[in-house]
């Protein structure tokens, strides 16, 4: 398995796992890249995204952004069939709209968050303000770096904003975070990328707009997939 690819499928997973909503329970951020097969949902978007780029490791550096952040990779990838892939991988999963998705379907984080989560879904039935701050926290989404002490950050990053009928992303707003040991110490001025309340790396101005595009279309159609 890549080392770069372990690295940086940690430094994303890793928030998550500390609150254990997803991978092994007795995890630690050092271990967390070389048991990223226990993590079912990521690791199978990894699998697939290996298989349909003809690689042989999931955790190629390569594959481990398609999934996180958006590259090229995902160009690849054919949204019934990765419709299908899930059906088989995710055949106990309730609640979400991925089984009917369509086009949407695409291997990448946001996909996960939006559709196969039952959260946008929650939301647009109750407008139960838990569901946006699970949604919030759990989307990836960029920021830049204000401040430094510490382990801990401070950021300005736009939030998810819910007007009762759709989502849409707010003025910027400054919060607090963490960043990770397993990356450099960020820098007032960095653009970084985070999950929930950790910086997961420094990124480009280019994977920032990747991240954007992505998640873009599941906010448009949040609340027609819902059935409300």
């Amino acid at each position: 398995m890549s080392v770069a690819g372990s690295s940086l499928f940690a430094r994303y997973a890793w928030p998550p796992n500390e609150r254990g909503y997803c991978g092994p329970a007795d995890s630690s951020l050092v271990d967390i890249g070389s048991r990223a097969p226990s993590f079912d949902g990521a690791w199978s978007y990894l699998e697939y995204l290996a298989s349909v780029a003809g690689l042989d490791d999931p955790l190629d550096v390569r594959v481990v952004e398609a999934y996180w952040v958006g590259n090229e990779l995902l160009a690849a990838a054919s949204s019934v069939d990765l419709v299908a892939f899930l059906e088989h991988r995710f055949r106990g999963q309730i609640g979400g709209t991925w089984r009917s998705a369509s086009a949407r379907a695409v291997p990448h984080h946001s996909f996960q968050v939006f559709e196969v989560y039952p959260w946008a879904g929650i939301l647009a039935k109750t407008g139960h303000p838990q569901a946006l701050s699970v949604l919030q926290e759990c989307r990836i989404r960029t920021g830049t770096v204000l401040s430094v002490a510490g382990e801990s950050a401070t950021v300005s990053s736009a939030p998810l904003v819910w007007d009762g009928a759709a989502l849409s992303i707010g003025p910027p707003r400054e919060e607090p975070v963490r960043w990770s040991a397993l990356s450099s110490q960020p820098r007032p001025g960095d653009l970084v990328s985070l999950h929930w309340d950790w910086i997961c790396d420094t990124v480009t101005p280019a994977q920032a707009a990747r991240i954007a595009a992505r998640e873009a279309p599941y906010l448009s159609s949040a609340a027609a997939t819902s059935g409300k």
